[in-house]
C-alpha cells in the first residue's frame, strides 16, 4: 500500500500516486482470489443443469458493464469508491441510503458464507466431527484472532494468490491428463458444457448465473484506490475492467475443465465443495488433498478478513450514532478494535449458519450485490448521460445494459432468497425513516473505516 507524504496545498499530508495499472489489476486478483469459481462451481452447475461455464460467462458480461459504470464513477468521486455515495450524491440520499443498507446485507453475510465453506472443507477431512461443532470451531477462530488484531498481510496475500495460481495449473494439467485419457462422442463432448439441448433451459441458466455473479464479487474494491493511482482517470477504469476480464476468463477455463472431468449430468457427493471431488477424480487422492487444503486455507483468510470488515462497517455506522454509540462505536483501548462490533458478527454468522445454507447464503449476498451494482449504474447514466454535456452512445448503453442483466439476474435469484433480501430491506427502510424522520435529516454513513481510531489517535486494525 503507498506511504503518506506532505506534500498538499494546505500542508496536510496526502497519498503518494504510486500504484501504476498492473498493481491495480494485481490487487483487484488478490482481492477476488484465482481460486474465485471453486467454491460455488457445485450449487451453480446443479442449479443451471450443468451449464456452469455458460453461467460464468453471462456473469462477465453483466459485471463487465457495471465495472465500466464503477470506474466512470470513480473518477467523479475519487475519494469515496462507494456504490451508496455514487447513488445518493447523484439519484437521491434516499435511494443511496438503499444502496448502503443492501451493501450492509453482504458485509453481514460474507463471515457466514466463509464459515459454511470452512466447515465443509473441513469436513472431507474429519467427517467424525460433527458440522456444528466445526462452524463453532471456525467461528471461534475468526472471532478470536481478530479480537486480538492478528491479521494477514499484503505480502501474505500476494503469495498465498501465487500459490492458488500454481494450484489451478496443476489442476488443469491434471483435467487435461484425465479427459484426453477417458472415452467420449467426439465433438458433442466438448461443447455440451457451454449447450447440452438435453437439459438446457434459460430460466435455470440464469438462475445459475445469479449464483456464478459471487465469482466476481470484490472487484469494485479497486475504486478505493483512486487516490493512490498513477492517472486514476485511465488507470481504475481499465484495472476495473480488466480485472473483471480476467477473472471471467479464468473462472471459464476452471470450469469448463472441471464440467469434462465431472458432466453436469452426474450429481455430486457434496454440492458445497463439488470442486474438490472433482480433482479427485482427475488424479485421485493427491489432488482432492491438495485442492482441498487450498481452499480451506484461502477461505480461512477471508472469514477473518469478512468479519473484520462487517465490524468496521458497525463501527461506521455506531461512531456516526446511525446505531448506538455506546455499543458499536466503542473501542478497545489496548488493542484499539471494535471488540464489540468484532464478537456482535461471530454472534450473528453462528445464528446464520444455523438457518442458512452455503447456496442460499451465497444468493442472499447476490441479492444485496445485484442491488448495489444496479445503482451503480443508473448513477453512471445519471451522470453522464442525463446530465453529462457530452452524451454519447456509450454513455446511454453501458449504463442501461449493465442495470437490465443485473436486474435480469436478481429476478432469477430463488423465492426464498427474494423473499428474505426483501424483509431484510424493508427493515433496513424502515430503521434509516425512522432515523431519519422521514428521510428529512442526516442519513446513515456506509463508509467503511480503514482505521479506526480511539481518543486522539488511531491505529490500524
Amino acid at each position: 500500500m503507498a506511504a503518506s507524504q506532505p506534500g498538499s496545498v494546505e500542508g496536510a499530508p496526502r497519498l503518494r500516486r504510486a500504484l501504476g495499472l498492473w498493481d491495480l489489476i494485481l490487487y483487484g486478483m488478490i482481492v477476488i482470489q484465482p481460486t474465485a469459481p471453486m467454491p460455488v462451481y457445485g450449487v451453480m452447475s446443479q442449479r443451471a443443469h450443468g451449464h456452469a461455464v455458460t453461467t460464468v460467462l453471462i456473469a462477465m458480461v453483466a459485471m463487465l458493464f457495471t465495472a465500466i459504470s464503477y470506474g466512470r464513477m470513480a473518477r467523479v468521486y475519487p475519494s469515496a469508491g462507494s456504490a451508496f455515495t455514487y447513488v445518493g450524491s447523484e439519484i437521491h440520499p434516499a435511494l443511496g441510503y438503499v444502496t448502503g443498507w443492501s451493501m450492509a446485507m453482504d458485509y453481514m453475510l460474507n463471515p457466514i458464507v466463509c464459515t459454511i465453506l470452512c466447515s465443509k472443507f473441513a469436513l472431507n477431512f474429519f467427517p467424525e466431527i460433527p458440522y456444528a461443532v466445526l462452524v463453532i470451531i471456525f467461528i471461534t477462530l475468526f472471532t478470536g484472532m481478530n479480537l486480538f488484531g492478528i491479521r494477514t498481510s499484503a505480502r501474505i496475500n500476494e503469495t498465498l494468490a501465487a500459490a492458488m495460481g500454481v494450484v489451478i495449473v496443476i489442476f488443469l494439467a491434471a483435467a487435461a491428463r484425465y479427459v484426453l485419457k477417458m472415452p467420449h462422442d467426439g465433438l458433442a463432448f466438448f461443447t455440451r458444457p457451454f449447450y447440452d439441448p438435453q437439459t438446457f433451459a434459460m430460466p435455470a441458466v440464469l438462475g445459475g448465473t445469479s449464483l456464478a455473479v459471487l465469482t466476481y464479487i470484490g472487484f469494485d474494491g479497486i475504486s478505493t484506490l483512486s487516490e493512490e493511482a498513477e492517472n486514476p482517470k485511465r488507470n481504475i477504469l481499465l484495472a476495473t475492467v480488466l480485472v473483471c476480464l480476467i477473472t471471467g476468463v479464468l473462472a471459464s477455463v476452471e470450469v469448463y475443465a472441471a464440467q469434462l472431468v465431472w458432466p453436469g449430468s452426474q450429481p455430486f457427493p457434496d454440492v458445497d465443495t463439488a470442486f474438490v471431488h472433482v480433482a479427485g477424480r482427475a488424479a485421485g487422492a493427491w489432488l482432492f488433498t491438495l485442492i482441498n487444503v487450498t481452499l480451506l486455507v484461502a477461505t480461512v483468510g477471508s472469514g477473518m478478513g469478512s468479519q473484520l470488515g462487517a465490524a468496521r462497517l458497525l463501527y461506521g455506522m455506531g461512531r456516526g450514532n446511525a446505531l448506538p454509540k455506546s455499543f458499536f462505536g466503542a473501542i478497545e483501548p489496548k488493542r484499539r478494535i471494535p471488540q464489540n462490533n468484532v464478537a456482535f458478527v461471530g454472534l450473528f454468522a453462528l445464528a446464520g449458519t444455523a438457518v442458512l445454507t452455503f447456496e442460499r447464503a451465497a444468493e442472499l449476498l447476490n441479492f444485496g450485490a445485484l442491488l448495489a451494482f444496479m445503482g451503480v449504474n443508473a448513477a453512471s447514466f445519471t451522470h453522464y448521460f442525463l446530465r453529462g454535456r457530452r452524451r454519447t452512445l456509450t454513455h446511454f448503453l453501458v449504463p442501461i445494459l449493465g442495470f437490465m442483466i443485473c436486474l435480469l439476474l436478481w429476478l432469477n435469484l430463488s423465492w426464498p432468497a427474494k423473499i428474505a433480501g426483501t424483509i431484510w430491506m424493508i427493515l433496513g427502510i424502515a430503521y434509516g425513516a425512522i432515523r431519519t424522520r422521514g428521510f428529512r435529516s442526516d442519513l446513515v454513513s456506509f463508509d467503511v473505516p480503514e482505521e479506526v481510531e480511539c481518543g486522539a489517535g488511531a491505529a490500524a486494525n
